[in-house]
């Protein structure tokens, strides 16, 4: 019976452990992670979009700037006077009406640039709204797993403690055994004998095994012939 005790602590601390390690946060972190490197991508291109388009808008303006400034020397050039020859005066005047034509080509491509660069920044804020929200779903996420893991750690450092006590008594050769089985059979190395039913495989023992297990001393150990593990007799097993 002190092997059955010891097979149900490092069953349950196998179950902990497997508990541990298949949280549904675990799940969902790393259905998250990948999702959020398609966010991450997406900030990433949006943000270049938007950081040529400011670069371009620069540009635009310091065109237009540029142009309008010869414009508006050339006007004061004029109504100062100092232009007197009239065909300085009407080179001038064809100067300040090409001029005209440049600043409005010019506001046109700079307005262009700004209704994209409006758009661009929407596309980004969108993206990275995106992005703050799955990263506030991961910092949840990864609070209440490890508040779970707090709670299984604890439990089975406490159902490990106990386990020295269960193992003591047991003879060497048979607690080797045991932990050779346990480490072979998935962790299940001892099961009782229930209904004449190996606990271990789930299939029932046939005439010459019963016969075989009713006529072993009570200190003998017994294995199951289809799966090899420790076979436990108690007042269950119908023998």
């Amino acid at each position: 019976m002190k092997l059955l005790d010891l097979q149900a602590i490092d069953s349950k601390v196998a179950q902990l452990r497997h508990r541990r390690s298949s949280l549904p946060q675990l799940r969902e972190l790393t259905t998250l992670g990948a999702e959020r490197s398609v966010v991450v991508d997406r900030v990433r291109d949006a943000r270049i979009v938007v950081d040529d388009l400011t670069t371009e808008q620069a540009k635009a303006d310091a065109d237009v700037e540029q142009v309008k400034a010869r414009r508006t020397r050339d006007r004061e050039r004029m109504d100062a006077g100092l232009v007197t020859n009239p065909k300085d005066l009407q080179r001038m005047t064809h100067e300040l009406e090409s001029l005209e034509r440049r600043v409005s080509s010019l506001e046109e491509v700079e307005l262009d640039i700004m209704e994209r660069l409006e758009e661009a920044q929407a596309v980004l804020t969108r993206a990275e709204e995106e992005l703050s929200a799955l990263d506030q779903r991961v910092a949840d996420l990864e609070a209440e797993r490890d508040d779970a893991w707090r709670e299984i750690d604890a439990e089975i450092e406490q159902t490990s403690g106990t386990r020295a006590a269960a193992a003591n008594g047991i003879a060497d050769d048979l607690l080797a055994l045991y932990e050779r089985l346990r480490e072979s059979k998935g962790g299940l190395a001892a099961a009782e004998i229930r209904a004449r039913e190996c606990g271990g495989c789930r299939l029932g023992l046939d005439h010459a095994e019963l016969a075989r297990v009713k006529a072993a001393a009570p200190d003998e150990v017994v294995r199951c012939e289809e799966c090899s593990r420790i076979m436990v007799r108690t007042s269950e097993s119908g023998l």
